[in-house]
């Protein structure tokens, strides 16, 4: 008995040293440790210049811009922030706002650039955004929060590759939170993303945003020195070890390749043979020939035979 509860007893210890060397690992990195990340993928599509079906005051992108505005303006200062735009118009860089420290008056700037034009090539977009964070969380040493913001009004014009990536992208523990701007239908990631709101008019859209942001923040559980062993000492060993497990392995940050083109195997023609005749053909043909030379030869035959006997 004393021994099981020294094996639990050192199992917990060896849980608590990993808490402490990770805490000491972030401790001791560089200042650019940021405990929320958050790309924000704008849609800025043709259709965005549209405005609401049920509320004609505002464009879908203007009241975009109006949310992102409001909302980013007021997350925590220490929050890192990107925004990417797709098929804007009158951008130079489709990262109107690179992934990094808020700057509010740069941020306002950033968001009211792009001008609708163009399609919904979302599956690239979200592959660029989950790879610019995945490099963060590798500089981060895994520290932190990472998520996608999806604000698009309609479905993908490369919707394979949102069918390709956006498992690669959970799978690699970025949170992906889509908001579907006056969609007549659910979005295609509605049932698979980790959440997904709609928004028909543009206070929607600003509920919308505040409620996915709201969840940055101080969420920690961050505790230390005797505390921390009050807080671990009621595990089990299993639970302890099983913990152990997962600090020790930490998501893959291995950035997602480039989904390539399935090529269509060319189909050849073979050339056309002649056809084999059948051996049933070739018996009728061979018989049907006989028959032939025996009435030439019967005919012929009754010819000579007239010929010599009219001589006589």
């Amino acid at each position: 008995m004393k021994c099981i509860m020294a094996a639990g007893s050192g199992t917990r210890l060896i849980l608590l040293l990993s808490l402490f060397i990770f805490g000491v690992q972030i401790c001791s990195a560089d200042d650019d440790i940021h405990k929320d990340n958050i790309v924000v993928i704008l849609d800025a599509s043709g259709s965005m210049q549209d405005k609401f079906s049920g509320d004609r005051t505002k464009s879908k992108m203007e009241a975009a811009k109006a949310a992102l505005q409001e909302v980013l303006s007021k997350v925590p200062d220490d929050t890192q922030i990107g925004l990417l735009v797709f098929s804007g118009a009158n951008i130079q860089n489709d990262w109107v706002y690179p992934l990094g420290p808020k700057d509010t008056q740069k941020l306002i700037a950033a968001i009211h650039l792009p001008q609708p034009s163009g399609n919904t090539p979302l599956g690239k977009y979200i592959r660029i955004g989950a790879n610019r964070l995945l490099d963060q969380r590798e500089k981060q040493y895994n520290y932190g929060n990472y998520r996608l913001l999806v604000v698009t009004d309609g479905e993908a014009s490369d919707a394979d590759k949102v069918k390709y990536y956006t498992p690669e992208i959970l799978n690699r523990q970025i949170r992906i939170d889509v908001i579907g701007v006056d969609m007549k239908t659910d979005h295609m990631l509605a049932k698979v993303v980790d959440s997904y709101r709609k928004a028909d008019n543009p206070g929607e859209l600003v509920a919308a945003v505040s409620q996915i942001l709201a969840e940055t923040g101080d969420t920690g559980t961050d505790v230390g020195g005797e505390d921390a062993f009050e807080y671990i000492a009621p595990l089990s060993s299993e639970i302890a070890a099983d913990l152990i497990q997962r600090l020790t392995t930490p998501p893959s940050n291995t950035s997602i390749t480039v989904k390539q083109a399935e090529v269509t195997p060319t189909r050849t023609t073979p050339p056309r043979k002649a056809p084999t005749p059948q051996q049933g053909d070739t018996d009728f043909r061979s018989g049907r020939g006989t028959v032939w030379f025996v009435v030439v030869l019967i005919v012929l035959s009754v010819i000579g035979f007239l010929i010599f006997r009219n001589r006589k």
